[in-house]
């Protein structure tokens, strides 16, 4: 089976053409393939398939094998795969000198790429991620809600308190402004705790911030089925929205994370735009078992 290894601001995907492939045991395949020591090494496995309703559909299944509604920095390496191969050349508008639209059909519903080229190359992309949601069934989260949106939910995990900010970008995210380097915060303990906590009925992305001025945010995420990832476009998105209605970011904002930096605009009330580099690193040929 041949597949393709990209990264998205050090968030990496294997993506495979899954159009005329029979259902496999995706669970399996994306826990086998992402493995770093025994595997290819990702942070999850993207599908591209056949859509009756957008140009393609994207699956994405996570390290630990669970299916991922929608993921920004994965859209874009979904849609330099498919645009570099024409895998969508039936139904989508022809090439443009600059950029070229792609409607992707994810769990969370239509998104749409731009793509910006260099020659014949994606170098970058800027997904639509549609608006925030605020209401805890729409995140989902188990808490009552005397205001909405949540934006100081008091959890304490592992002796610490943290002030979490609750919505959904298509999937759950939970963020935590704080005012020390979020190099100094302990994700790797405090991630899993707050991922996994009961009052997240579907887990939750969880993503640390630090305001360094109106237009800049040093953040670091845990990803819910991947751990801690080098950026989160999702997450990206959360922290930005948080900020703005928290009055401490403007509507474009560049969100610092360790593999790169990922610029989100939002106008207050819309749908939320996220743009960002995109590389192709290596094809390969899975040997491994495919059930």
């Amino acid at each position: 089976m041949r597949f393709s290894k990209l990264q998205a601001t050090g968030n990496d995907f294997i993506v495979i053409d899954a159009r005329t492939m029979e259902d496999k045991n995706w669970t399996e395949l994306a826990r086998a393939m992402c493995d770093r020591h025994f595997g290819v090494g990702a942070d999850g496995l993207i599908l591209v398939c056949n859509s009756d309703i957008a140009d393609l559909k994207m699956r994405l299944f996570n390290f630990d094998g669970s299916e991922a509604e929608v993921s920004g920095n994965g859209l874009r390496c979904f849609a330099k795969f498919a645009i570099e191969r024409c895998l969508s050349q039936g139904r989508s508008p022809s090439w443009h000198p600059v950029n070229h639209l792609l409607s992707v059909e994810t769990l969370s519903g239509i998104r749409t790429v731009k793509t910006h080229t260099s020659g014949n190359k994606v170098v970058s992309a800027e997904v639509n991620m549609g608006p925030p949601r605020f209401l805890p069934e729409q995140i989902p989260v188990k808490v009552k809600a005397d205001t909405v949106p949540i934006s100081s939910y008091r959890l304490v995990v592992e002796g610490q308190e943290l002030n979490l900010f609750l919505l959904s970008m298509g999937n759950p995210h939970a963020v935590c402004f704080v005012f020390e380097p979020v190099a100094d915060f302990p994700l790797p303990n405090i991630g899993p705790k707050v991922e996994n906590h009961g009052i997240f009925p579907q887990r939750t992305n969880f993503e640390v911030a630090r305001v360094l001025n109106k237009r800049k945010v040093e953040a670091r995420v845990w990803e819910r089925g991947a751990g801690e990832t080098l950026a989160c476009g999702s997450g990206a998105c959360a922290i930005a929205v948080a900020g703005q209605l928290l009055k401490r970011v403007g509507r474009e904002v560049d969100i610092i994370l360790p593999g790169g930096t990922l610029t989100v605009c939002w106008d207050g009330a819309g749908d939320v735009l996220l743009t960002g580099s995109v590389q192709e690193v290596f094809t390969g040929e899975w040997l491994g078992r495919i059930s």
